[in-house]
């Protein structure tokens, strides 16, 4: 695994020195968070069939059996983005196939959202929780519409690494892999206002470019949506800022939910009285009936 890390800072110091997007944008004792963003010249509809087939654009180098073509992606909650690590039938060695799960599906929004539990790399044999959220969204370009791309992954827990260290590597892995989606989708070079392009150099961070997704998310069902069409997803919701609320929750109403003492309300005259007590007397109980 330290050849991993090794490996990983390599891959990040080259991938920040070509994306100025990329960035850890918060670390604590026990966790970090990385955030990355692109925009690529395809639609909504071909960056998501993209982005749920890995095997097409996923770093080789990253993977259990060096190979990418053996991963999958199922976009449905409970979905697994595993591996299958191939049989070995050789002359002096046997083994059947095995297989890797990196993270499970615990929300599938299509052309919207996409969003994966799992500790990937070299975090599998901590004990921590790392949460993946890509946020698609339609912007414009100077040839037309394409989809920007935000990458966040929100890793917590105890860990034997040094966080400082841990994080850059993380960081340029994840870079290196939006790196290959947006290399296969055609990568626009854009602005910090998702305008026109940019000299080199002169991106807006990484919070800014978050920040756009509330601007340009589709929060509301057109008027003449089909009555059974689903709400899309508001991104501002999807995604958090790095203080941990929603990016633009201040322009919208707070929604309080019950208190403890409200939602369990129904256990307040619960009593002893109300529990069933076993037969503690034998002459309680009657014997069995006799067969005919």
């Amino acid at each position: 695994m330290r050849h991993w890390v090794k490996a990983a800072l390599s891959c990040a110091a080259l991938v920040t020195a070509a994306s100025a997007q990329s960035e850890v944008i918060k670390t604590s004792d026990n966790g970090f968070i990385t955030r990355d963003s692109v925009v690529v010249e395809a639609t909504l509809t071909q960056t998501w069939l993209a982005l749920t087939n890995p095997k097409d654009w996923w770093s080789s180098q990253h993977t259990w059996s060096a190979d990418a073509a053996n991963l999958r992606l199922l976009p449905q909650a409970g979905g697994c983005f595993c591996e299958k690590i191939p049989a070995v039938d050789e002359p002096d060695r046997f083994t059947l196939e095995g297989g890797v799960e990196h993270m499970r599906v615990i929300q599938a929004y299509p052309e919207s959202a996409l969003r994966m539990v799992g500790a990937l790399g070299p975090l599998q044999s901590e004990p921590v929780t790392g949460v993946l959220t890509i946020a698609l969204t339609e912007v414009e370009t100077p040839d037309g519409m394409g989809t920007r791309i935000v990458w966040e992954y929100n890793v917590g827990g105890s860990m034997r690494y040094e966080i400082p260290m841990i994080s850059k590597a993380v960081d340029g892995v994840m870079s290196l892999q939006l790196a290959g989606l947006a290399e296969l989708l055609g990568k626009v070079e854009m602005d910090g206002e998702g305008g026109a392009p940019y000299e080199a150099g002169d991106a807006a961070d990484a919070d800014e470019a978050a920040s756009d997704e509330g601007d340009e998310a589709k929060d509301k069902v057109k008027p003449d949506a089909e009555p059974d069409a689903p709400a899309a997803i508001d991104m501002d919701d999807t995604l958090l800022d790095a203080e941990g609320s929603s990016i633009g929750a201040a322009d919208k109403p707070i929604k309080k939910g019950p208190s403890v003492d409200e939602a369990f309300d129904d256990f307040g005259d619960f009593g002893e009285d109300d529990v069933a007590k076993p037969a503690d007397d034998k002459a309680d109980r009657q014997p069995p009936t006799a067969r005919d």
